[in-house]
């Protein structure tokens, strides 16, 4: 069981264990490990294709003779070799009897071998091409299974989601603008592959079984998605509204009537219907921006239009983004931008589970120190642990006195104290939630992703305090600068 987890602490993330590779031990969720699909269907066919050859060989009375090299002879040291290993004589060619013996257990990875055809005794037939013949047909009955479901193209940086099905990665991205689910089985992806090869990497077993079997076809993709990135390049291919902020998930309504905007909008919707939002600002010297880095991408869902060519328009905040440089277009400004995403769930839940522990230790190491700087005695020690502060989740979540009691707290912790806020304020009747607020942006969420952007929408807080929510990048991270508004709040009025 995964201790210190409260967030998103879904049934199948509640238990873990401890990767089994050097290169991560690290602790996995079960949830974001399953079956790799594309592996399995290719090592099934694989297996079909190899059983076929080896029939193919009985019949025709064709074997290998694989024999082991003396590793000490192949570094040059024959005389202390103890061992003599006898060539194994296996039907098949060289690749359906290099599998069979690899199968039985028989071949070591770092094996050093040789081969030798021994072909049927008074047999004239050429019997050369039949590896070349396997392999070719290995290559053929493959090839399907290494497109993506997306582009219908070879793969290009595969990436495994945790449900087990493999996409291109910027093809996965691309569908995480529209939708959280495995394009394929629909299951909810259990973490944001960010699609940073770090953090996310690729799938290496997909990535060397194409470089084997399709070598020029590979290179000519890898070509391919390199012109398209360049050409992509060159252009700035977002518009943008220097307009307000906009949060992802909620609902943010234009009046358009601005001509530059007006051309904008015809486009937009003749388009992809989507457009970015950013926060404008006075710039500071001649080369600043007129407007901050940081925005939301914005889709059109409704849009009314007025005899006199003004708009109302209904958007909904898609993802956050990054302007990385900007132009104008008849008036209004285009940009190239960079997506802005979470960290993965996983460590969301490592970020928690360290947070929760320091604050532990930081408690109990101050705890003791006030004792023994006061003398105390055995019956005040006896006595601690039922004064210590509560820092695990419980039933009635600690309240918070300042913002560094926030380290303390579980993210589920955090989501209580700022949710039983807004049942408090909302019980007083404060001016900003009202029947009218609640229509727009909804009821208040229960999904500690959601909530974020949902009190900020609805919080009288300055714009510049808000934007601080669009470059965080965690859900833990954003709900603790919700919690420091709510101390503010508190404090001030009363």
């Amino acid at each position: 069981m995964r201790t210190s987890i409260t967030y998103p602490a879904l049934p199948d993330r509640l238990r873990g264990f401890m990767c089994p590779f050097d290169d991560c031990s690290k602790e996995h969720a079960l949830s974001d490990c399953g079956l790799d699909v594309v592996l399995n269907k290719i090592s099934q066919l694989i297996e079909e294709e190899i059983h076929r050859g080896q029939r193919a060989a009985i019949q025709a009375n064709l074997s290998t003779s694989i024999g082991f090299r003396d590793p000490w002879g192949v570094a040059g040291m024959p005389s202390m070799n103890d061992n003599s290993h006898a060539p194994r004589i296996i039907p098949g060619g060289r690749l359906v009897a290099t599998w069979s013996l690899a199968a039985e257990g028989g071949l070591l990875a770092d094996a050093e071998v040789t081969y030798e055809d021994v072909p049927p005794k008074g047999s004239r037939e050429d019997f050369s091409d039949f590896d070349a013949k396997s392999l070719n047909h290995l290559q053929t009955i493959t090839r399907n299974e290494v497109d993506c479901q997306v582009c219908y193209a070879l793969f290009h940086d595969p990436f495994t989601t945790g449900c087990g099905h493999t996409f291109c990665r910027s093809c996965l991205h691309r569908t995480l603008d529209h939708s959280h689910r495995c394009p394929i089985c629909r299951c909810t992806l259990a973490i944001n592959p960010l699609l940073n090869p770090n953090l996310c990497p690729s799938n290496e077993s997909i990535t060397r079984l194409i470089e084997l079997f399709w070598p020029d076809e590979k290179a000519a993709r890898d070509k391919d998605v390199t012109s398209d990135i360049a050409a992509r390049h060159q252009d700035l291919d977002l518009p943008l509204f220097v307009c307000t902020l906009a949060f992802p998930s909620m609902p943010t309504f234009l009046h358009i009537f601005e001509p530059r905007y007006r051309l904008m909008v015809r486009r937009v919707l003749e388009g992809n219907r989507t457009f970015g939002m950013v926060l404008p600002k006075r710039p500071r010297d001649a080369d600043d921006t007129h407007f901050y880095e940081l925005g939301t991408l914005l889709r059109i869902i409704n849009a009314e239009f007025y005899p006199d060519g003004r708009s109302l328009i209904e958007t909904v905040g898609l993802t956050r983004f990054k302007v990385l440089r900007h132009g104008e277009l008849d008036g209004y400004t285009i940009a190239k931008t960079e997506r802005v995403d979470d960290m993965s769930l996983e460590e969301e839940e490592a970020v928690e589970a360290s947070e929760a522990v320091a604050a532990t230790r930081n408690i109990d190491a101050t705890v003791l120190n006030s004792d023994l700087s006061a003398g105390a005695d055995s019956s005040t020690t006896e006595n601690w642990d039922e004064t210590r502060p509560e820092t695990e989740p419980t039933g009635i979540p600690p309240t918070p006195m300042t913002a560094s009691d926030l380290q303390a707290m579980s993210t589920q912790n955090l989501m209580s104290y700022a949710t039983a806020f807004v049942s408090r304020m909302r019980g007083q009747s404060v001016p900003w939630l009202t029947a009218r607020m609640f229509g727009i942006y909804g009821e208040c969420p229960s999904d500690p992703a959601v909530f974020p952007w949902w009190f900020a929408s609805m919080l009288p807080v300055k714009d510049l305090e808000k934007y601080r929510l669009l470059g965080t990048s965690s859900v833990r991270e954003r709900l603790k600068i919700c919690c420091v508004w709510i101390l503010e709040w508190e404090t001030t009025r009363w």
